[in-house]
């Protein structure tokens, strides 16, 4: 009997897809920081939405071939993270990038790597799933501290470097 359940299980264990297996993730020490923005009340955040859904739109409109790549293999010592919003039972959001480790059934799944500031009941490297379709920004890190995709945030930062003009 329990070779039989032994058997069972490794036969479970190797059904299970490999969404749910955390992948070595890899930042370069001279990739770009983060840099997060403060949005203290609503119309604050409505604004900001507006501000970034262009940027959201077209990283939006890129991460089909992005999340090709991502699940074909990409080289070694790149990384595959998705922007999403985290939000609390008191209505607060937070804006944070997740370590991908696997995309299935319209739903990406890794690790929050954030300090978390403001939301609760969410910390950094805890594993998060939600759907594809609340998908923020995306970005794949590379060995060099180049960074492709990051939409919103490179929008970000070119607002802070001419004081706001877009």
């Amino acid at each position: 009997m329990r070779i039989l359940s032994f058997a069972a299980a490794l036969s479970l264990a190797l059904a299970l897809p490999a969404a749910a297996q955390e992948r070595p993730v890899n930042v370069a020490p001279n990739a770009p920081a983060d840099a997060p923005v403060t949005v203290v009340n609503d119309t604050m955040q409505a604004r900001f939405f507006a501000l970034i859904e262009p940027q959201a739109a077209r990283a939006r409109a890129a991460y089909p071939e992005a999340k090709a790549r991502f699940l074909a293999g990409l080289p070694a010592g790149q990384s595959f993270f998705a922007v999403t919003r985290l939000r609390d039972a008191d209505g607060r959001f937070e804006q944070v990038f997740i370590a991908v480790d696997g995309i299935q059934d319209g739903k990406i799944t890794g690790r929050i790597w954030n300090d978390i500031h403001l939301v609760r009941g969410f910390r950094a490297g805890q594993s998060h799933t939600f759907p594809e379709a609340e998908l923020v920004d995306w970005l794949i890190t590379r060995p060099d501290g180049t960074e492709e995709g990051n939409f919103v945030g490179k929008f970000i930062d070119e607002m802070r470097r001419t004081g706001g003009k877009p």
